[in-house]
């Protein structure tokens, strides 16, 4: 007899683009792995960029090479020597890292090639394209044809869209329309980190998720993007409801795609003094060991929509503003 299907605890993600305080204090992520009970599977260094002098690739606002990322780099090889993957994020809120490689193929070449150096030096595990600002479809295809023939198979390439880009290409940052790219590329993109906030998405309750499920989306690579403190922009969802949206995901779909969290350095609950608990929070909530409360709730599985077709191209829905702009402190909001 065929044994039953063992469910794995689906992919935790956290982002890591402040990595010193407004001192110049390294910010550590060694407890991410030193901690008990947390099952954190990839971190997400970021957020590089490619500037207008070919030669000026830039983490956040200094050179990769700069003393300052010494312990940084060191503490990342002992993340990836406790089985933890590490990508790099390429753009992000900052433009321009894709316009430039979105122009003629010598243009490209120019620009792509201290992106392949880094990738390189620092043995990442993947890159994840994230693009608020328009680009071609084919520029974005050409990009991740150019990672998976220099990279090989078992590298990792992501993309970040805003959440309501996988339901209505008119509504995203990135330009180009995912549900295209996916059918030209999808075989070759491990996931989306879909950024369910800042007036973007909603992840106090599955329905968006469901949704994306409705459309087509494959659920094990739709990975739900969380801001891990209200400081990081509208959208905070406090843990106890993301406990019920969970608990009713994980039943619905044995292959839920996971959690992303934006970012580290102040992540809830546990804040700037230790940030790590959001990993040990998120790990609880995907293995099962607190949700409880949406047990008792009554209202898991009540949210589940119909598994027709779901098309709000038909443009009569309500018009997703452009989210407002905040601050909060990070170590790439300076240039």
């Amino acid at each position: 007899m065929a044994s039953s299907p063992t469910r794995t605890t689906p992919r935790i993600i956290v982002y890591h683009q402040t990595t010193h305080d407004p001192n110049g204090n390294l910010i550590s992520i060694l407890p991410l792995i030193t901690q008990p009970n947390i099952s954190l599977t990839h971190i997400i260094v970021a957020a590089i960029h490619i500037n207008e002098d070919p030669n000026g690739l830039t983490l956040n606002d200094h050179p990769p090479s700069d003393p300052r990322f010494i312990t940084t780099w060191a503490e990342l090889r002992v993340a990836q020597a406790s089985n933890i993957k590490v990508l790099g994020m390429l753009g992000g809120a900052a433009k321009g890292s894709y316009a430039r490689l979105d122009q003629d193929q010598s243009s490209f070449e120019t620009y792509y090639a201290p992106l392949y150096n880094l990738i390189r030096e620092r043995d990442l595990n993947g890159l994840d394209l994230d693009v608020e600002e328009e680009m071609s479809l084919g520029g974005i295809v050409r990009l991740i044809d150019r990672l998976r023939a220099d990279f090989g198979p078992e590298f990792i390439i992501t993309l970040a869209p805003v959440a309501a880009a996988l339901l209505d290409p008119r509504r995203n940052l990135s330009g180009f329309d995912y549900e295209a790219l996916e059918v030209m590329r999808g075989a070759q993109i491990a996931w989306y980190n879909a950024q369910f906030y800042c007036g973007w998405g909603d992840a106090s309750s599955p329905v968006m998720y469901e949704m994306c499920v409705a459309r087509g989306w494959p659920p094990e690579k739709v990975v739900v993007g969380l801001v891990t403190s209200p400081e990081n922009g509208p959208g905070w969802v406090p843990f106890e409801v993301l406990g019920a949206t969970f608990a009713v995901l994980q039943r619905q779909y044995a292959k839920f795609g996971g959690v992303m969290g934006w970012e580290y350095f102040n992540a809830r609950p546990g804040g700037k003094d230790r940030p790590w608990e959001w990993a040990q929070r998120m790990t609880g909530l995907l293995k099962g060991t607190q949700t409880e409360a949406a047990q008792n709730t009554g209202t898991a599985g009540s949210l589940k929509i119909g598994a027709g077709e779901i098309d709000p191209d038909v443009g009569t829905g309500p018009k997703v503003e452009v989210p407002v702009s905040f601050e909060y402190y990070s170590d790439g909001l300076d240039e």
